[in-house]
């Protein structure tokens, strides 16, 4: 297997911290966005859309897409899951990762994407010309103040976001909101439950 990523970057990160916490090491090459690296027509070949990370595995299969290749990952290697230890929680994992990142990694791309200069004409992944809309970074703004009240409540009464036990949609809050501080976006004081549950994670994290 090969890995293609890219550390800084939010996605990467998701799944650098799964890898590290799981104890798995792969191959893996840099390829660097800000020199527009996943442009490059040797990338392109292997992924079309110009997304890190990437995964090749030894078949040529490619997977490109963070929680897919977490889940893979998870699934092939031994030791505890970071996808939930029954089926049930296996589900309530993958529900809780779609859910942070639809209502907190888009929200922040939505900001960061449609008002830093180097996205314009880029305000989507790929390699399409799309034009920013500022007032998807306004909407953004007003979406990702909401998901930190939310997380808040739903962390109120419980240690993790699903079971007993640090799974990857901890991992994925954890770097959604280092990732809002990109676009000075961080969560009220108000939120206390979700403050003592991020130091929780990055002291499991060893962040």
């Amino acid at each position: 297997m090969k890995l293609y990523t890219y550390d800084p970057a939010p996605n990467p990160r998701r799944l650098a911290l799964f890898l590290k916490h799981k104890g798995v090491a792969i191959a893996s090459h840099q390829i660097d966005l800000l020199k527009g690296g996943q442009f490059e027509e040797s990338f392109l070949r292997l992924n079309p859309r110009a997304t890190v990370p990437t995964l090749i595995l030894d078949d040529g299969s490619v997977l490109a897409d963070t929680l897919a290749i977490c889940f893979y990952l998870d699934t092939h290697h031994e030791g505890i899951s970071l996808f939930g230890q029954t089926e049930l929680e296996k589900a309530q994992v993958l529900g809780m990762c779609h859910r942070i990142f639809s209502d907190g990694f888009i929200p922040v791309a939505e900001i960061l994407r449609n008002t830093h200069p180097n996205y314009a004409n880029k305000a989507l992944p790929g390699t399409d010309p799309v034009a920013q809309i500022p007032a998807l970074a306004e909407r953004g703004g007003q979406r990702i103040e909401r998901f930190f009240t939310d997380m808040d409540t739903w962390l109120s009464s419980r240690q993790f976001l699903v079971g007993t036990q640090l799974s990857q949609a901890d991992i994925d809050l954890l770097v959604v909101v280092d990732f809002a501080g990109w676009v000075k976006r961080r969560p009220p004081a108000s939120c206390t439950a979700l403050a003592a549950y991020l130091s929780q994670v990055r002291e499991l994290l060893g962040e």
